[in-house]
């Protein structure tokens, strides 16, 4: 089954997008998983909304630029408009934000999808922002090394302001499953 959702993002783009349907679960509902595109320095096809169980898997269509999808879930509470938060310093985003439900990494020009934390699936209701970290600039082989070395903590590379600072970050809600 394909279902069509409206799409928004951080970017003008504001055609459809498809989102394949997959094998059963064990709760009976056909998990979905939804293709955003990462793009220099937006991400597109960023559903409004999207059911519990989703799978976020990130198609790099930079021919230069590695990028990243960083999902966190925003706690109930925070009301904080998300332009507002990805101008915070680091610090005190990052104590806003918390730990990523998911890290999903492509390199420009590969198919391979890099899954970093987690597996790509938002399984809990509520608002959730996707920013991409990768400096911009950095050399995409540097960093993924990098990366390999860093034993789970965020990779130390020379490179400028995190693609987020360009714009690349969006918004989604996960809703519950009916």
């Amino acid at each position: 089954t394909i279902v069509t959702l409206a799409a928004c993002g951080s970017d003008e783009n504001t055609s459809p997008i498809t989102v394949a349907e997959t094998t059963h679960d064990t709760t009976g509902h056909e998990p979905v998983t939804v293709a955003i595109g990462g793009v220099d320095y937006g991400f597109t096809n960023v559903p409004a909304s999207t059911p519990a169980g989703t799978t976020l898997e990130l198609q790099n269509t930079s021919a230069i630029e590695l990028h990243e999808l960083v999902a966190f879930r925003r706690p109930d509470d925070d009301d904080l408009p998300l332009v507002e938060l990805v101008q915070l310093p680091p610090d005190q985003l990052m104590e806003r934000l918390g730990a990523p439900v998911t890290v999903v990494l492509q390199a420009p020009g590969s198919d391979e999808q890099i899954v970093a934390v987690g597996d790509g699936t938002l399984q809990d209701p509520g608002r959730y922002v996707v920013m991409c970290f990768i400096p911009t600039g950095v050399d995409p082989q540097v960093y993924l090394e990098a990366a390999a070395a860093s034993e789970g903590e965020p990779p130390v590379v020379p490179g400028g302001p995190p693609h987020f600072v360009n714009g690349m970050y969006a918004e989604l809600l996960v809703e519950p499953l009916s």
